[in-house]
Order: structure tokens, then sequence, then C-alpha cells
């Protein structure tokens, strides 16, 4: 609690200048007083309490620690920051399994042993086709062509996987998957695909949860099937074709067999939200502040739960006592002259997703947005971190990559007040993690 009280007692400093100083005067050390290890504590004991159950996205966890922030941000005196609302709703997929079936020459396969499918790259479909072509890896490249010369338009296309196959002659594809080939079959205009595989997993009953619903482009059905049934559809060349196949010098060719698949699932709408407070500024009340964290975190899995106290209860926490402060130092006259949007997102873990819905559905306008502080973990100890002050410093990430100010802003409040080590190691451009990419201020980057 201690270290998250000094990193967020400069990150108070550190939006203090940002915001704008109502008076250059003011010591922003009285109201940097108001946040205490008391408050961070009651508060991160909540959001990463068990009633909470690890806050994933789209669960009742969620919902109410979206509850608590709103009643927080209410209590505080902050203004709803989606118009009317605290809330910035989004929706959220998730598949059910209904049906599904593959039959050879009218003799029923099992799924889970003899096939398989991905429940979310699937969509419903039916077909009855009266051969298959095999066609290799069903690659091209620069060394290869196994749809040569072969038209699949309205086909059923079948392939051999990496793993049954290896990757000798896949050429300049040194790293090929079942989307790949997938992608390759749409081209040239197949109408399903079964890709051989040795070992078959038992299909997914639900998916994991989604938010791209409509694509542009619908993807073809592919089953996954295993290497005993495909030598029954190839017969006694099999081995000579999966040879030839891996030659490189593959001449694709129709099988005549019988083969029904079919698969039909229900996609369930769910819903998940951003909480939103703002704090109107003085004569800068137009230019806009962001301050974010996320709360949601991994939920409860196999009757354990997440709690994610850390990641990002504690940035979490950080926003409601950022909020306090400043609150406090408006009512004594003092606030901040640009407006600060304090904004807990959700769906981070998922993929940025609250993050992600708000810069595309913006409640303020992004191009009277100053400048997205986000925070991340700021309770985190590195056990990596062999140099310097264990407890006493802080990674700053991205203040180099678009703005010329925050740097030198955040190392003056730094020498000034809270003398923290400042580690930049997550700013290199090489950095193996791709910290930068991967939490919610990139989708205010991009925009």
């Amino acid at each position: 609690k201690d270290r998250i009280m000094k990193k967020l007692i400069w990150l108070l400093l550190v939006l203090h200048t940002l915001a704008g100083q109502a008076q250059r005067s003011m010591n922003p050390r009285t109201f940097a007083k108001s946040i205490t290890t008391e408050d961070l504590q009651k508060h991160l004991y909540i959001i990463a309490g068990a009633d909470m159950e690890g806050r994933e996205t789209a669960t009742e966890g969620q919902q109410k620690a979206a509850a608590y922030i709103e009643n927080e941000f209410r209590a505080l005196g902050l203004a709803p920051g989606n118009k009317n609302d605290y809330q910035m709703h989004f929706p959220v997929y998730i598949d059910s399994l209904q049906d599904l079936s593959l039959s050879l020459n009218d003799t029923a396969l099992t799924a889970g042993q003899d096939f398989s499918i991905d429940l979310t790259a699937n969509h419903p479909a039916a077909f009855r086709f009266s051969e298959v072509v095999l066609a290799g890896y069903g690659l091209t490249n620069s060394t290869r062509n196994d749809y040569k010369a072969t038209d699949v338009k309205g086909k059923l296309v079948m392939v051999w996987s990496e793993e049954t196959a290896g990757k000798a002659g896949t050429g300049d594809h040194k790293e090929w998957s079942s989307f790949t080939q997938e992608m390759i079959a749409m081209e040239h205009g197949a109408a399903a695909l079964l890709v051989i595989r040795k070992n078959i997993a038992p299909p997914a009953v639900k998916s994991n949860m989604y938010v791209n619903l409509y694509q542009k482009t619908q993807r073809i059905p592919t089953f996954y099937i295993s290497e005993k049934q495909a030598q029954k559809i190839i017969g006694s060349g099999y081995a000579a074709q999966k040879a030839a196949a891996q030659s490189g010098a593959y001449a694709p060719q129709a099988i005549a067999a019988n083969i029904a698949l079919s698969f039909n699932k229900t996609t369930i709408a769910l819903q998940s939200s951003n909480v939103l407070g703002i704090l109107e500024g003085t004569d800068l009340k137009d230019q806009y502040v962001v301050v974010t964290a996320h709360y949601d975190h991994l939920g409860k899995q196999n009757g354990t739960i997440w709690y994610g106290a850390d990641d990002d209860g504690s940035g979490t926490v950080a926003i409601l006592e950022l909020a306090k402060a400043f609150t406090k130092a408006k009512a004594a006259g003092k606030g901040p002259r640009r407006s600060i949007l304090f904004m807990a997102v959700s769906g981070e873990e998922k993929g940025l997703w609250g993050s992600d819905y708000y810069s595309s559905h913006p409640a303020l306008p992004l191009e009277k947005t100053s400048v997205n502080l986000n925070i991340d973990m700021i309770g985190r100890i590195d056990p990596g971190r062999k140099h310097g002050d264990s407890a006493n410093y802080i990674y700053i990430v991205g203040d180099d990559k678009l703005s010329s100010d925050l740097k030198p802003v955040s190392e003056a409040v730094n020498k000034k007040y809270s003398k923290l080590e400042l580690d930049y190691k997550y700013n290199d451009p090489h950095d193996p993690e791709r910290i930068y990419y991967r939490s919610d201020h990139y989708n205010f980057a991009k925009k």
C-alpha cells in the first residue's frame, strides 16, 4: 500500500501539471494528503475481494465492480462522463454449440475422436458433397502452388496440417496454420475445408468471449479430421499422396466420396461497461485529460478466484484516490483548468476491449483530448528488476512516443516532489514484451 501511495502521489502531481494548475502558487501537497494507505486498502479489499469473483468481463463480478466505482464517483461529486450516464456499455458475445455432425459415405463420425471444429471461427452451415479435392498443404507461395490448374470453386477441399506433414516443402511459409490454409482456400473459392490433424480435441461447448460480431468477410466452414478418417477417404494411395505433398511438387486431385457436414450454434449477447466520471475544469474546460485503469481481471477458473489486486485493482483504486484529491481541490477553489475524465475500463484482459470501444465511440471529442494517462499494475514489484530501490520505482511506458512535453513534465515533478526511480525499460522499441502495445493507453495512441 505504501508503494502504491508513493507512485500515486507522483501521478497526482503529474496530472496536476497536465490538467493546468489553477494557481501556480498553490502547494499540491495540500490535496495530496487526502490520499492515504487506509483508503487505498479499503477500496482494494473490496475491488479485489471474493464478492467480485475476479471481475471477469461481462460477468456479475465485473458488474458489481462497475457499480461500486460508479457509486464512488457519485459520492465524490464527479459528473457522469457519458452524457447522463456514469457507464458506457458495450456488447460482448459468446457462442454455444447446438449441433455438429460429419458423415463419410453415410457413416456418422464421432465428434472429438474423428473430427472437430473451432466454435468461434465457424458459422452455421450444412453441406453435402459428392467429392473432395485433395490439395496437399493447401499453400501457394514462391516455391509451390497446391491449387495449380485446379478449379475448387464451390467445392470441399482437404489439406494436411503442419502437425501431420511437417514443414518440409513449405518454402517461404516458415509459419503456417489452418487459418492460412483457410484463407488460401477462400481465395480460390472453396465452399468448405477439411484439415487433416494427428490429434483431434473435443469441440468446445461454449466459446471464449469476443466483441467483433460483424465481419466484412465471412470465413468458410473448416472442420478438422483425423488421419484415420482421411485415409478412408483417400484410400491405399494415402502414404504416396502425403509424400508428394511433402516434396513440394503436388498435383491436386478430386476424390469421390459422399461427405456431409453440419454445424449450428447460437450466439448469446452479453454486456460489459466502462465507468466514467468527469471533473469540469475552468477556463480550459473544453480540453480533456483522460485518466484510465482497467478494473477487469481473469475471473473465476476451475473454482479458483483470480483476485487481481495488482492487475489492475491497484490502478483502479488509484483512480478513485486521484479523483478524491482533485474534487477536494476544486471544492477549495483550486481545481484544474482542463477537465479531467476518470475512466475505469473493462475488457483489458480480453484484448483492450473497453478502451478500444471508447476510442471508437468517444464520450468526449478526441481532437480535444490532450493526453491519456493509463495506470496499470502500480502495486507490482518486478522480481526481474535487479538494480535500484526495489520499492521506490515506477515503470514509465510511452512518454517518448507521441509527446515532447510528457517526459520533461514527469521528470520535473518527480525531481521536485516524489523522487521515485523512473524506469524507462519498456520504452525500448525492441522490448520483447511489447508493453507499449498491451495496455489501454495504446487505443488512445492509435487515434
